[in-house]
């Protein structure tokens, strides 16, 4: 009789539904990965052409604070 390792008696008792769920698991993780990447550039590249506006907007809109003694 052949003696057998743990590693090996799990590798040959894999389940066909597990696998399935952890491909579908993977496609996902996959997809969002890549969908934020996306979205991380989109912004990234839009939001150079509006940096300096902004600021300036943002700054000719703040009201100074006096404080009364």
């Amino acid at each position: 009789m052949k003696k057998q390792s743990t590693y090996s008696l799990l590798v040959r008792s894999e389940e066909k539904a597990r696998a399935i769920i952890e491909g579908a698991v993977f496609a996902v993780i996959m997809l969002s990965s890549i969908v934020s990447i996306g979205q991380f550039t989109a912004q990234t590249v839009v939001g150079l052409g509006d940096a300096a506006p902004a600021a300036m907007v943002a700054k000719a809109t703040t009201q100074p604070v006096l404080a009364r003694g």
